[in-house]
């Protein structure tokens, strides 16, 4: 037993070492985003408070998953939008009052053409829809991650939503040779073909949170990362500035119809202060 206790750290401190590696020739190589963030001197409170009295619309796919919650509970703290559509594939129950209002529809995502009216009659959208290779399959992660997502964008579209938020990853390339990469860029550029008015796409890196369901490789990399996150920024973010960054981005006015904010951006927006 004490030998293979030995085995067991000895093989977890060489993992350590190759993360830490990898994360410090990421972090000489990262690149910069490809378009600056508006001035955080903005006032954030008025831009939301001029942004609530609009009266908008919105929707959540993927509110089940770790973004998508947090995505929610944000936007409901935050009281950005009159009404918020959860689209998904089962109603989910909640407790608290706070969730009372909001509208749920469920929709068969093999057949989302029977449920166009879903998407219909709002002002923004936010996907954080997303599986694994691991957990679906190589082809049940491209039916989610890019055939899902690109419908239920088409979708939204003809149903008069001009502005789209995508939880992406970082390292999204459609010319990549991994295919979780290559799905991710794919999907983004598809989408940028749709013409929205707005299109902000966010490039996260290893999210930082403790997942509802288990995996392995990437609770080690979460530690690892998490203990030299001060080292290493650009190699992963807490799941809250991302959620944070969505919203307050939600209210900004960006230079160009389609944003792509890597990870130090969503960093920086994420931990800006919305008071």
């Amino acid at each position: 037993m004490k030998l293979l206790m030995s085995i067991l750290g000895k093989a977890t401190g060489y993992l350590a070492l190759v993360v830490v590696l990898i994360a410090a020739v990421l972090h000489y190589l990262d690149y910069s985003d490809p378009g600056a963030l508006p001035s955080m001197a903005v006032n954030m409170e008025s831009l939301e408070e001029d942004f609530r009295q609009q009266n908008k619309s919105c929707f959540i796919l993927g509110a089940t998953g770790e973004t998508g919650r947090l995505l929610l509970k944000e936007l409901l703290d935050r009281n950005l939008f009159s009404k918020i559509t959860l689209i998904g594939r089962r109603e989910v129950t909640f407790e608290d009052k706070a969730y009372e209002k909001l509208i749920q529809e469920v929709v068969d995502f093999e057949k989302l053409e029977d449920h166009a009216t879903a998407f219909q009659g709002h002002d923004v959208g936010y996907c954080c829809l997303g599986t694994t290779k691991a957990k679906s399959g190589a082809e049940g992660f491209v039916r989610v991650d890019h055939d899902y997502v690109l419908k239920s964008a088409e979708l939204a579209k003809a149903g008069g939503c001009s502005q789209f938020h995508l939880e992406s990853s970082k390292g999204a390339d459609k010319g990549s040779s991994f295919l979780y990469l290559k799905v991710k860029g794919q999907v983004e550029a598809e989408i940028e073909a749709l013409g929205f008015d707005r299109l902000s796409i966010y490039r996260p890196a290893v999210l930082l949170v403790e997942r509802q369901e288990s995996r392995p490789g990437e609770w080690m990399a979460r530690k690892v990362l998490s203990s030299c996150s001060f080292m290493f920024p650009s190699m992963s973010v807490p799941i809250q500035a991302v959620t944070r960054a969505m919203v307050s981005n939600t209210v900004l006015k960006p230079e160009h119809p389609t944003e792509i904010l890597e990870n130090k951006a969503i960093q920086t927006l994420g931990a800006s202060p919305t008071q």
